[in-house]
């Protein structure tokens, strides 16, 4: 990238995360520069009069004016975090960049809190990353209205009542506290919960859930870190908003 394009891109990146900040580390990271080339792009937008200023402190770094950050947008949260999953499965693709950073700009330019559920919910949206040669095509999602029951109880923090079979085809009643959607393992996505029947986190295949309702409960808090599933050989990776 050329400096040319690296100042408009800096300044792109900035607009999209308005009022918040960025460090001059994570921006020389982001753009593959050293934090000194991005103190000399910040000194030059600020002298031809881009509103850019520091904020002071050890969680400080740059940020622009909010005049100059993108009015709010009538996106849900959901909406916001199913475009990021589209562009985690894409890969590397022509404009991948360019993808991206609108994803920032449409969830910076989202109302506060959906801005920050969207957020929340991004953090339960988790994908494996297959090698090639292992990669293998997307799975149905099972039954009608599976998938929306879950992602409707993870936005609302609801516990779900399914109905699911083993892998011998039996079938069993359970309440399930919703922490995580697991998406690329075989092409198959996965529901990742805390079992009540069972008193443990398990792991729910979506094409093996015969029927799932969304109760009026709501879930207790649990770390999403005890979601955390062993995938060998695999790495499992968040969805990313910002």
């Amino acid at each position: 990238m050329n400096r040319t394009d690296r100042l408009y891109a800096l300044v792109e990146d900035l607009r999209a995360i308005a009022p918040r900040c960025r460090s001059a580390r994570e921006i020389a990271r982001r753009f593959e520069v050293s934090v000194r080339t991005i103190e000399r792009d910040i000194a030059a937008l600020q002298e031809s009069g881009v509103p850019i200023y520091a904020e002071p402190g050890r969680k400080g770094g740059y940020a622009i004016d909010k005049k100059m950050s993108l009015p709010p947008l009538n996106f849900t949260p959901a909406e916001a975090v199913a475009i990021a999953v589209a562009l985690s499965q894409a890969g590397d693709q022509p404009f991948g960049r360019q993808a991206r950073s609108a994803l920032r700009k449409v969830v910076a330019a989202m109302p506060g809190p959906e801005g920050d559920l969207a957020r929340e919910l991004a953090r339960r949206v988790q994908l494996v990353h297959l090698p090639p040669e292992q990669g293998s095509e997307i799975q149905p999602l099972g039954a009608e209205g599976i998938s929306r029951a879950i992602e409707e109880a993870l936005l609302r923090r609801r516990v779900l009542r399914l109905e699911y079979a083993d892998a011998k085809g039996a079938l069993t009643s359970r309440d399930v506290e919703p922490g995580v959607f697991l998406g690329g393992r075989g092409g198959f996505w996965y529901l990742v919960a805390w079992c009540r029947l069972r008193d443990d986190v398990r792991v729910f295949r979506l094409d093996r859930i015969a029927a799932a309702i969304v109760t009026a409960e709501r879930c207790p808090d649990r770390p999403l870190e005890g979601f955390a599933t062993e995938v060998p050989e695999m790495a499992v990776h968040g969805t990313l908003l910002d």
